[in-house]
C-alpha cells in the first residue's frame, strides 16, 4: 500500500508563534509534538496536519510551496484583515496592481495567497484550496504516483493532483523552475499505513525517481529523501 501524506512540515525560528498564527488563520487547534515541534490538527477535510519545527537557518528566496486560501462571496477581505491582525504583512512579488488575489507573508516571511471568490479551479476545495508548488511536470507525475492521487490537471507542463477523499489540490507550475537556494522551509512527511513496511515504501519511492539522503535507514523513525526536483521530504515509520 502507498504512503499517506501525514503532514506539511514548516521550519520556523519560533514554532509556537507561527503555529498560533496559522491556527488563528485556519481555525485549527494546536497539539504538542513528540519531536519537539508543535502540530495543528485539521478541522476540515484537509487530510493532513501542519507541523512546525525549530530551525536557525535563514529564509532564502521564495518558498517552493505556498498556501492558496479560498474565499466565498466577500470573505477575501475578511481573511486578509484577520491574517494582518494576527501578524501577516502584504507582499509584492511582482503580481501587479490588477491582480485579484492578495499576496501576504506570515510572521516569518512565508508567502501565501488569498484567492478571490469565483475561482473555478479551486471551486471544489475547502479553505486551503491548494498547496501551490514551484516544480516540473515530472515532479507532478512523481507525487501522483507516490501518493496514488490522480492527476486533476495536466496541461502546458503544469500539473495538479488531489486526494480521492477531497481536501486541497497540490499544484506544480511547470517551467521555468526557480533554482533551489538552500533547504526548503516546507516539506512533506509521508508514512505507510500501520500494516505497511517503511523499507518497502522507501524502495518504491526510489524506483519512482526519489533519492535517499545521507545514511538514514528505515526503523529509525524517519528517512530523509529528495523528490526528482531535489525537494526534501521524509518517510516516517508506519502509522
Amino acid at each position: 500500500m502507498t504512503s499517506q501524506l501525514v503532514a506539511l512540515c514548516i521550519d520556523a525560528h519560533d514554532p509556537h508563534r507561527l503555529a498560533r498564527f496559522w491556527g488563528g488563520v485556519l481555525g485549527w487547534e494546536t497539539a504538542g509534538d513528540a519531536d519537539d515541534g508543535i502540530t495543528l490538527l485539521p478541522a476540515d477535510d484537509t487530510g493532513f496536519q501542519i507541523r512546525f519545527f525549530p530551525t536557525r537557518e535563514e529564509k532564502t528566496g521564495q518558498n517552493q510551496i505556498h498556501f492558496d486560501l479560498t474565499s466565498n462571496l466577500q470573505d477575501q477581505q475578511v481573511t486578509v484583515a484577520r491574517a494582518l491582525e494576527l501578524g501577516a504583512r502584504h507582499l509584492d512579488i511582482g503580481q501587479g496592481p490588477d491582480a485579484r488575489h492578495v499576496v501576504l507573508a506570515d510572521p516569518e516571511g512565508n508567502e501565501f495567497c488569498v484567492i478571490p471568490a469565483g475561482n473555478k479551479f479551486l471551486a471544489e476545495c475547502g479553505f486551503i484550496g491548494a498547496l501551490s508548488c514551484d516544480g516540473s511536470q515530472q515532479v507532478g507525475y512523481f507525487w501522483s504516483a507516490a501518493l496514488d492521487w490522480p492527476l486533476v490537471w495536466d496541461q502546458d507542463e503544469e500539473t495538479a493532483i488531489r486526494s480521492p477523499h477531497g481536501g486541497p489540490k497540490i499544484t506544480w507550475g511547470g517551467p521555468p523552475v526557480a533554482p533551489k537556494t538552500g533547504k526548503n522551509r516546507l516539506h512533506f512527511d509521508l508514512a505507510p499505513p500501520l500494516n505497511g513496511d517503511q523499507q518497502a515504501e522507501v524502495d518504491r519511492l526510489v524506483a519512482l525517481g526519489a533519492t535517499r539522503v545521507g545514511d538514514g535507514r528505515p526503523g529509525g523513525g524517519r528517512v530523509e529523501m529528495l523528490d526528482p526536483d531535489g525537494n526534501e521530504f521524509c518517510v516516517l515509520s508506519p502509522r
